[in-house]
């Protein structure tokens, strides 16, 4: 029986485009509104809602536990031209999480 929780945050960036894998200093925790079950296997789908900046931003998750997960943007680089500086103003972003 698979479980489905819903929500949406403010999002922004003040931090440079993070290229190391594992750094997650820069993201933010979202906690469930109700944890799923212990030993759960939970994905979390993200969705930027607004276009209030100019750039694209990549969402970026990490840590997906039963109780939560770790987001950021992690603006898109468009090609060799244009380099993003990681740097976006707040957007909503909306999320879904469900078990499998």
């Amino acid at each position: 029986m698979s479980m489905v929780q819903t929500g949406k945050l403010d999002l922004s960036s003040n931090q440079p485009i993070e290229t190391r894998g594992g750094n997650t200093s820069t993201f933010t925790r979202v906690n469930f509104p109700t944890p799923f079950p212990s030993g759960s296997q939970v994905i979390v789908l993200a969705q930027t809602q607004t276009f209030n900046g100019t750039e694209t931003p990549g969402i970026r998750l990490h840590d997906v536990t039963p109780s939560g997960f770790l987001i950021r943007f992690n603006e898109v680089n468009v090609n060799a031209n244009v380099r993003s500086d990681g740097h976006h103003v707040t957007e909503t972003v909306g999320w879904v999480a469900t078990t499998v």
